[in-house]
């Protein structure tokens, strides 16, 4: 392979053998537990490997009208639309392009439900607990607005719907937890349950990481379809996509402050933006040696840095680094910051060959303002 086949740094490449053995994963869950698994379009929506996903997977999930629409159109199988609130003048069309809506209250079901009376109909559950452990990211916070609360509201409503949604993990990977949180549900939502036809519980459930132990996530599954005699569906994002992608970028200048840093040409606020947000530091692989630098994004935002991580070899001007696992809520929510250049899509195809499947300029850029 030659550098000639790859695009100018930045830009993220997304190696399909990698996505391939998370694919394969799904499969087994698929197959041991009955589960239908929808990838979550707010985590990963880059469409040009969905003809890859789309054979292991049966559908997708949605958080806006926008994203129901790619589902359908990019994707197919089963298309679920959910969003936190439906406008007056989105919920016809949002209707048109799927299977299933999901509505977040009671007030929302009860306003639509006539519009989507052709599709199937379904509300979100917040069964007041989650594994997440920063507030942002936290369904069950305090006055949370995501889903309802109260089995004796819901009761009256279940003419209306045939199924729940209930997404209250959030980067689980720990088996237990899952299970206990899911004993809590049953108990909190039991006649709910027992009433329904189908429930999805959500994403944020790692099972594709390294040493999840899937026989008993599946067995958890299984035993919680056959006591309420429900399909489940999960809606996995970031455990569809996990280590399959690497942003790559090059040192444009070196530095030393009381630290050695070198200044990449990328930018964690435009183009890892979760980092950022939740004050987590990259990845990079394989992050030993005797020279500890700390790598810097090109934007003029001060706290714009990837991590502090070990090279074998000092850093020059020029030299290539790969930001390891750099799929999920990055390519979704790249931005025009600074107007730093923001990185292409190349995917790493199953025969080695590196294929670019879009790039971005100036008219890009203009556009995007007004």
């Amino acid at each position: 392979m030659s550098a000639s086949s790859e695009p100018r740094t930045p830009y993220y490449l997304i190696d399909k053998s990698k996505l391939l053995a998370n694919m394969q994963k799904i499969d087994r869950v698929r197959e041991q537990s009955g589960a239908k698994a929808l990838l979550a379009l707010k985590c990963f929506a880059t469409w040009s490997v969905f003809d890859l996903m789309r054979e292991h997977m049966d559908g997708t999930t949605s958080s806006s009208l926008n994203e129901v629409r790619l589902g359908r159109q990019r994707f197919g199988g089963e298309t679920h639309a959910y969003s936190v609130a439906w406008a007056d003048h989105e919920i016809d069309e949002a209707v048109s392009y799927s299977d299933k809506i999901i509505f977040n209250s009671i007030q929302q079901l009860e306003r639509f439900a006539g519009n989507a009376a052709g599709i199937v109909r379904g509300l979100r559950l917040n069964p007041g607990v989650s594994s997440s452990s920063f507030d942002l990211a936290d369904p069950a916070r305090s006055f949370s607005r995501l889903g309802e609360w109260d089995q004796e509201k819901v009761l009256p409503v279940m003419d209306k719907i045939t199924g729940f949604m209930i997404h209250n993990n959030c980067e689980n990977s720990d088996f237990g937890l899952f299970s206990r949180m899911l004993d809590q549900i049953e108990e909190r939502f039991g006649e709910l349950l027992k009433r329904a036809e189908w429930v999805s519980l959500g994403g944020g459930i790692h099972f594709t990481g390294e040493g999840y132990p899937i026989d008993d996530f599946c067995a958890r599954l299984k035993a919680f379809s056959q006591k309420f005699g429900v399909q489940v569906y999960l809606e996995p994002g970031e455990a569809s996509i996990t280590k399959s992608t690497t942003l790559e970028v090059t040192v444009l200048d070196t530095l030393f402050n009381g630290k050695h840093l070198a200044v990449v040409d990328s930018s964690i606020e435009a183009h890892m933006l979760d980092l950022l947000i939740y004050r987590e530091n990259a990845k990079i692989a394989p992050n030993q040696g005797d020279h500890e630098i700390m790598i810097c994004g090109k934007s003029c935002l001060a706290g714009d840095i990837f991590g502090t991580f070990r090279f074998p070899e000092p850093l020059k001007v020029g030299d290539r680094i790969s930001v390891q696992d750099a799929a999920g809520y990055t390519m979704v929510k790249k931005n025009w910051f600074n107007g730093v250049a923001m990185p292409a899509i190349a995917i790493r195809e199953l025969d080695g060959s590196i294929r670019t499947v879009r790039e971005f300029g100036y008219d890009d850029y203009e556009s995007s303002l007004s």
